[in-house]
């Protein structure tokens, strides 16, 4: 379903229309942007037979999230909802708390802020928050940007332990709490403290409470929620506007709420090379490595594998989410408490539930056909002058194409497992073509 499309082709079809077929597919699938925003309380929609969802699909999605504490779920494409449930007394008019997904409207926050020259992201904290907010020397303080901390790298310490004097130190404000352990930019930590000092600088430079410069920033959006201790509650409806807000790059109805465009690019890409995973306070996916909360360990790969790679997200303690999806303009929103096991961010309930969401399109006759030759491509994307592993169920013979139809590779011989070379290829899309004598394949590769 995503980022992944299998045609089953008759040998004597011409491959000049396949590829002149894919071209089009994957122009149209990429650049095919004409969104829905909601008003006045009303949010279209449509159906999941629209979308080629087959019923039971849905159904056992709806099990799954049930199962697993959720308490809303909502699907967003193109600004319409084609899902929204909700379970248990849990109603549409709740409020639910975002935890550290708030972290990415804050970073939005930011950006606005800074377009509109209250603050700027490379100023120091200490020009905002004044001498002394942490217990490091005046030195190593002004070192520390309002970049570091939307980028998680303030240098900060954030394994104190905790005493009865201070319980929490992880979200601890106090100077004492604030203690240098390495210069800023070197180290990625997920670190709350400094994270929530961001929020009192933005406060500060905008001279409102954050609940209201929140409201007065998205008042285009109908937009109602409220920070509480640093932590933003709403309805489940305000985070799928902020998705769709994200999805349409910062824009809502024709509209440019946050016009910096570079912040934009900046905030939803790697913002520094320790953890490529992360942002400025957003989780982006299809990195060629992540790290998770509280563990200083590189994991190879992406952080979601069964999402596409272009996603980026608000993560949130007990499993609070915002899935932003470009390539296949989707919203995906879920809230409730903790789905398996109590993290930070990122938990392995990510993957389960993209592999229910992957699932939902209805089977074919050509989906059965398909079935009959499994396909495993690692990694995907894949890096430049690196390597692309494919592992088939039976032997095949592979070809990897340009978009325009150039041959780059082909096997010599049929096998299950090959190995390709990615030496001199450039960043972009590439189809790589599978070959056996029942099934004829395609598959869009990423390198970057």
């Amino acid at each position: 379903m995503i980022n992944l499309y299998i045609m089953i082709c008759n040998f004597s079809q011409s491959r000049s229309m396949v590829v002149m077929f894919t071209l089009l597919y994957t122009s149209f699938n990429l650049h095919s942007q004409s969104y829905y925003y909601p008003s006045n309380g009303n949010w279209d929609t449509k159906t999941p037979s629209e979308m080629g969802w087959c019923e039971e699909r849905v159904d056992s999605l709806n099990d799954f999230l049930e199962r697993r504490n959720s308490k809303a779920f909502i699907i967003v494409h193109k600004g319409k909802i084609v899902l929204e449930e909700y379970y248990g007394t849990f109603t549409a008019d709740s409020l639910w708390y975002w935890a550290s997904a708030g972290k990415s409207l804050m970073g939005f926050l930011v950006g606005v802020a800074q377009q509109d020259g209250l603050l700027d992201i490379d100023d120091a904290v200490s020009d905002y928050l004044g001498n002394g907010w942490t217990s490091c020397t005046g030195s190593q303080e002004l070192q520390i940007k309002i970049r570091h901390q939307i980028s998680m790298t303030t240098g900060l310490q954030d394994q104190i332990k905790p005493t009865t004097e201070i319980p929490d130190p992880s979200n601890c404000l106090k100077p004492e709490c604030l203690q240098y352990e390495t210069a800023p930019g070197t180290q990625w930590a997920y670190h709350n403290a400094p994270y929530r000092l961001t929020q009192d600088v933005l406060e500060k430079v905008s001279g409102l409470s954050s609940t209201l410069y929140t409201f007065n920033t998205l008042r285009d959006l109908d937009f109602r929620g409220a920070w509480v201790n640093y932590v933003f509650f709403s309805k489940p409806r305000e985070m799928a506007k902020f998705g769709l807000l994200a999805l349409s790059n910062g824009t809502w109805n024709g509209k440019a709420i946050l016009r910096d465009t570079a912040y934009f690019r900046a905030m939803t890409h790697s913002s520094q090379s320790i953890n490529p995973a992360y942002g400025y306070l957003w989780w982006l996916n299809g990195q060629k490595s992540y790290r998770l909360p509280g563990l200083d360990i590189d994991f190879n790969g992406s952080m979601v594998p069964e999402a596409p790679a272009d996603m980026y997200a608000a993560l949130g303690k007990n499993d609070q989410k915002i899935y932003v999806v470009p390539s296949e303009d989707l919203v995906v929103v879920r809230m409730g408490n903790s789905a398996i096991d109590k993290q930070f961010a990122l938990s392995s309930f990510d993957r389960q539930l993209w592999q229910y969401i992957n699932a939902l399109e209805c089977p074919t006759a050509i989906d059965d056909l398909a079935s009959t030759l499994q396909t495993t491509v690692y990694p995907n994307p894949c890096m430049q002058s690196s390597q692309l592993h494919v592992r088939t169920s039976k032997p095949v013979s592979l070809q990897v194409l340009s978009l325009q139809g150039s041959l780059l590779f082909e096997s010599e011989t049929a096998a299950t497992i090959h190995t390709i070379p990615t030496d001199g290829w450039a960043k972009g899309s590439y189809l790589l073509q599978t070959n056996s004598m029942e099934v004829y394949q395609r598959q869009l590769l990423t390198i970057y």
